[in-house]
């Protein structure tokens, strides 16, 4: 073999790992997808009642005291203000509970979960299959916590602009990562509710949803900093509301970090699982 064709070899040996794992990948997902399909409308709804009670506990009730006295940060009112952080907010949940749950029950009751992982496929294809089934069904509830933002606000390009959509689909990311690792984890349905209760929770309330972080006092702001949901609060509201030059451009590569990390550690476990 002379040194040209070596050359090729070894280049488009990285270019045939990623079309393999992208494969690998849709091929899981599709999985998922067969079962998601049949139940579109109850994903889309399962995460919309939280934030329509926050919405007209705090936005529409808390609200309209607040707007009496003072002006929110960014947006027209205090409703305008917390609905970008209600898409982040309902997007996060599903994504993570939906993603967890759905591999707790392969693992715990149907017992399928075995047969996933004698796939032919890179670990990292398991996780990102997995993963881009909790996207798709945070994407589904965050639609619909959209059309509600768009019914109370009319500004139907605030809430379906690139930007907004780029940070959403990071979120998901992000959260369907962590569902992923936390459902292989779990040894029951009781611990997904603790992980749920002493990391989800808080962070519904902590992570910039309600209040604008920046308006804290420098120690609860490095604690609010450290969770990934406030970097997708504040970049959807900017996106929503904001000129492009005030955009907090560092969000992208925040979140992105974070899920690569995830996926990383992902991998990690599908090639260590003993289930």
């Amino acid at each position: 073999m002379d040194a040209d064709a070596s050359i090729k070899i070894r280049r488009s040996a990285p270019v045939n790992f990623l079309k393999a794992l992208v494969d690998d990948s849709l091929t899981v997902f599709w999985g998922d997808w067969l079962d998601l399909r049949v139940r579109i409308p109850q994903v889309a709804a399962s995460g919309l009642v939280s934030p329509l009670i926050y919405i007209l506990a705090f936005g529409l009730g808390l609200g309209s005291s607040l707007d009496r006295v003072t002006q929110p940060t960014v947006g027209e009112t205090y409703l305008e203000f917390i609905l970008p952080g209600m898409v982040a907010l309902s997007s996060m949940v599903i994504s993570f509970g939906g993603t967890t749950f759905s591999i707790c029950g392969d693992r715990l009751f149907t017992k399928t979960f075995e047969e996933m992982l004698l796939y032919p496929v890179h670990p990292l294809a398991l996780h990102l299959g997995k993963m881009m089934a909790g996207i798709v069904r945070g994407m589904m509830t965050a639609a619909s916590v959209i059309l509600v933002a768009v019914l109370f606000t009319g500004k139907l390009w605030s809430f379906i602009n690139p930007l907004f959509l780029g940070l959403l689909v990071l979120n998901c990311a992000v959260f369907a990562g962590l569902g992923v690792i936390v459902g292989l984890n779990v040894k029951s349905l009781e611990s997904v509710g603790l992980f749920n209760n002493f990391l989800i929770v808080p962070m519904s309330f902590l992570g910039g949803t309600f209040f604008d972080p920046a308006t804290l006092p420098p120690v609860l702001k490095g604690i609010v900093y450290l969770l990934p949901l406030t970097y997708t609060t504040i970049g959807l509201r900017a996106a929503a509301y904001q000129p492009l030059s005030e955009f907090p451009w560092y969000s992208f590569p925040i979140l992105l970090a974070v899920a690569i990390a995830l996926a990383y550690v992902g991998a990690y476990q599908f090639s260590h699982q003993q289930d």
